[in-house]
């Protein structure tokens, strides 16, 4: 079975600074400085990574166990993405979507009707696809635009040689919808192919070891800072 991520970083002993601590008593600690990485010509290369669409409330474990059947493989998942900060980076859950909406939007109001009336009010406008006769995009989906923009719009249809007025060429997004795209859009990952997940296994396990004659070294899972009260 797979070794959590944090298990495997290596471990630093630095000097106690405890009150009752003699002068050579050291502290053993994880070196949470050791980061670990997908090496370039891995994270690099499209080949070796599949799509992946995050459903609903599932978090980094539910996905590794969904693939590689071993939750303690979220810390591949997150690698797979560069993804360092958790919150901010990977989609929030229903219900902390919705606090942080009331928070957001919430403040200043102090009433219920008077929130969610202010998440449910227009954040920007976007224009909506317009073909020609032909079928041509004439406005693409998804422009932001001012809320009066090409009120009156007007295109010469060469295939039917007539001049074609739209109206009504843009469409209201409110604060809900555009917070949900921004969260959706993180829900679009890759994830690491099986095939390939014992490549990585052995990368991490080297990457962690301490090479021996390395300043500092005590062992492949352990260095030990100087201790400068020995000197002072």
């Amino acid at each position: 079975m797979a070794t959590p991520y944090f298990r495997q970083l290596p471990s630093f002993e630095y000097v106690s600074r405890l009150p009752d601590a003699k002068i050579s008593d050291y502290i053993e600690v994880k070196n949470l400085f050791k980061k670990g990485t997908l090496r370039p010509d891995i994270f690099q290369e499209v080949s070796f990574f599949e799509k992946y669409k995050i459903i609903g409330d599932a978090r980094p474990d539910n996905v590794a166990f969904e693939i590689y059947n071993n939750s303690s493989l979220d810390w591949v998942i997150l690698l797979s993405n560069n993804i360092i900060n958790i919150q901010t980076e990977w989609p929030m859950t229903q219900v902390s979507f919705d606090t942080y909406l009331r928070e957001k939007y919430g403040v200043g109001l102090s009433t219920e009707e008077e929130i969610y009336a202010r998440i449910y009010s227009v954040h920007h406008y976007e224009t909506i696809e317009i073909k020609n006769s032909q079928g041509v995009v004439i406005i693409p989906a998804g422009l932001e635009v001012p809320q009066n923009y090409a009120s009156d719009w007007s295109y010469y249809d060469a295939f039917t040689e007539s001049q074609v007025t739209l109206s009504n060429v843009t469409t209201p997004v409110t604060n809900y919808e555009y917070e949900e795209k921004l969260e959706d859009a993180k829900r679009n990952i890759y994830v690491l192919k099986p095939r390939y997940l014992n490549i990585v296994l052995d990368d991490m396990e080297e990457m962690m070891t301490y090479k021996e004659g390395a300043t500092q070294y005590v062992s492949g899972t352990l260095k030990r800072a100087d201790n400068i009260r020995l000197y002072s």
